[in-house]
């Protein structure tokens, strides 16, 4: 066999391995569980990973020790979101989100654990929600698949706020939030949209600055 045909035979054989392993890549189902599979800007076909079990979400819960999602309030709550139904975070209970939100002010703020801008505004959210009391219920609703990162970043952040696992974005899908983060969403009493902010706040004071007039909060 001459030496040419000997290197055809060779690459030939490469490309076939090549094509193979992409092939496997492509149809494998889900691919590495413990891998983010939500990457920025892409919306996720499922609330959480596979690999976000309750046994495995333990720890990063009990080192989150975040606050309980609200219970559900007076009314139906706000009608694009009756029908959702998210995990808490915090304690992986069930909520439905437009009952739980009903007959109170609320500030929704949505996020992910890979969003710089999100890891910055998260602290003034928390201190926001210190100072303005029960008067306004601030919840936060992570975007992205990975639980377990949300819970550790939290954690790390020594923030608390009470938080709702939604993979797939729904919350910003049915208020028609755009596709950035953070963002914003004021929500008054009456289940009615007061206002969508599609910014990052840096302090506490802008976000009362921005919050509290549409929901008149002294």
């Amino acid at each position: 066999m001459s030496a040419s045909a000997r290197w055809s035979i060779v690459a030939l054989v490469v490309v076939v391995a090549l094509s193979a392993a992409l092939w496997s890549e492509l149809t494998a189902p889900g691919g590495d569980p413990g891998a983010s599979s939500s990457s920025p800007g892409t919306v996720s076909a499922r609330d959480r990973r596979d690999a976000d079990t309750a046994q495995a979400l333990a720890g990063p819960r009990a080192r989150a020790d975040l606050a309980p999602c609200p219970g559900p309030g007076s009314g139906a709550g706000p009608e694009a979101l009756r029908g959702i139904v998210l995990e808490c975070a915090g304690d992986g209970t069930q909520v439905d989100v437009a009952r739980a939100l009903a007959g109170r002010p609320v500030v929704l703020n949505l996020w992910a654990y890979w969003c710089g801008p999100c890891t910055d505004e998260l602290p003034a959210m928390a201190e926001y929600q210190r100072r303005v009391g029960p008067e306004v219920t601030v919840l936060t609703v992570h975007q992205d698949e990975n639980e377990t990162a949300a819970l550790l970043r939290l954690a790390e952040l020594g923030v608390r706020l009470p938080t709702l696992q939604d993979g797939r974005r729904s919350v910003a899908a049915a208020l028609q939030v755009p596709n950035v983060m953070p963002a914003t969403v004021v929500l008054r009493a009456d289940g009615s949209v007061a206002e969508i902010l599609p910014r990052s706040f840096a302090t506490a004071d802008e976000i009362a600055e921005a919050v509290d007039p549409t929901l008149g909060v002294g």
